[in-house]
């Protein structure tokens, strides 16, 4: 009879593990937006969850970047395959494409964001011209001094310098890379794990604080996310589709859409969703030669999704600071939201532990950038759910397309 207690709470708390994080983190808002209306006071004392939160990725960030770009470099399988050129084509092509639309919503629908400033500093650049100096500057920075700083821009092309030496060496270097980007891995991955957590400090400390006008704010910034990603599935692939196999491209887009992008939407992992992927190229009766490469590829460089997410709310960051963004400035920030967001896949959030690197663009220090980041996660319900689905979806739709063109 005295058993019956601990059996109750460890079947609730075996319960409250299963709902899975997406689960737990609007739980986590519901708690927090009721603590902060019940009792301000109280949900303001709660802050330091979502501070340490946000301090945790700040430390594992850096080197995040750092190790996953060399890894997934180290490790490329060369493949001399001819038919694959022209599905990484699209592939880069739709990421690019992707960012350029997101920097445009962005100007056209500007989002400001409560951020906490106090001891925070910005440094504008003044033109393109003075970003690509900074940018120069940055590249060539000491790595040791890159991961203390944050400096994203020096750990992302110290990551492609290394990830391009390690490919000549030996499998049992490259292995040891591997095994090192992927303890990293799990490390974030623990990180991510606290994110309920974190996000409720976060939602009562902001809803106490600000009251509702928060969340007024996070929906504008999720109305720009998905505005991007619906042209981007609705209006730009299907553009890039009919322009290769000139014929109606809606049918494969919408299958695509309902047989992969939904399963995607509810599992959030690229990774997860290659046998569904698969299983649908093969009901489509395209080449297994190509798709067994080009599936699996596109869950680590088909990043649309990414693109917009780190586009978008590097922007709005900007926008809160009034910093000025000319014309050439945008297309560098297209250009290394594309880059990076390449190197998103395989890690919970990745796309948004790369944010503080397109921030450092227009001198946002790392304190405010980690802020943008937590927002992200408090937004993550929506977003990294139809980011997953436009990317995945997108490797089956680009996949059709190409094998169409090469079978004409």
């Amino acid at each position: 009879m005295t058993t019956s207690t601990p059996i109750t709470k460890n079947t609730s708390l075996n319960k409250l593990k299963s709902l899975g994080l997406v689960s737990q983190i609007i739980i986590a808002i519901i708690l927090g937006t009721l603590l902060a209306v019940l009792n301000p006071e109280i949900a303001k004392s709660f802050s330091m969850l979502g501070g340490l939160f946000v301090s945790a990725l700040k430390a594992v960030a850096p080197i995040l970047v750092l190790v996953l770009v060399a890894s997934s470099i180290a490790n490329q399988k060369a493949n001399s395959d001819a038919e694959l050129k022209p599905i990484v084509a699209l592939y880069l092509l739709g990421t690019l494409s992707a960012a350029f639309i997101a920097v445009a919503l962005s100007f056209m629908f500007p989002t400001n964001l409560t951020l906490d400033l106090a001891g925070a500093s910005a440094n504008p650049p003044q033109g393109l011209g003075e970003v690509l100096s900074t940018l120069a500057f940055k590249v060539v920075e000491n790595p040791i001094s890159a991961v203390a700083n944050g400096n994203f821009i020096a750990l992302l092309a110290w990551g492609i310098g290394l990830g391009f030496s390690l490919k000549h060496a030996g499998e049992n270097t490259k292995n040891t890379v591997h095994d090192f980007s992927e303890a990293i891995a799990s490390i974030v991955r623990i990180v991510i794990r606290f994110a309920p957590l974190g996000i409720f400090g976060l939602v009562a400390n902001t809803i106490a604080t600000t009251g509702f006008s928060a969340l007024a704010e996070y929906s504008h910034l999720v109305f720009v996310l998905l505005s991007a990603m619906l042209i981007i599935a609705l209006v730009v692939n299907p553009i890039i589709v009919f322009l290769i196999t000139k014929k109606n491209p809606y049918p494969l887009v919408f299958t695509c859409l309902r047989e992969s992008g939904i399963t995607a939407f509810f599992t959030r992992s690229s990774a997860a969703n290659i046998p569904v992927n698969m299983a649908l190229c093969k009901k489509l009766d395209l080449h297994e030669d190509t798709y067994s490469v080009s599936i699996p590829l596109g869950a680590t460089i088909n990043m649309a999704g990414a693109a917009i997410t780190i586009t978008v709310l590097t922007l709005a960051a900007a926008h809160t600071l009034h910093i000025d963004v000319d014309f050439g400035t945008a297309i560098l920030l297209s250009i290394v939201a594309s880059i990076s967001a390449c190197g998103a896949s395989g890690v919970a959030g990745g796309s948004l532990l790369l944010i503080p690197l397109a921030c450092s663009l227009f001198g946002i220090n790392n304190d405010i950038a980690m802020q943008i980041v937590a927002i992200g996660f408090i937004i993550g319900v929506i977003q990294d759910s139809a980011e997953t689905a436009l990317n995945s979806s997108t490797d089956v739709v680009f996949s059709a397309a190409a094998s169409h063109h090469l079978t004409k």
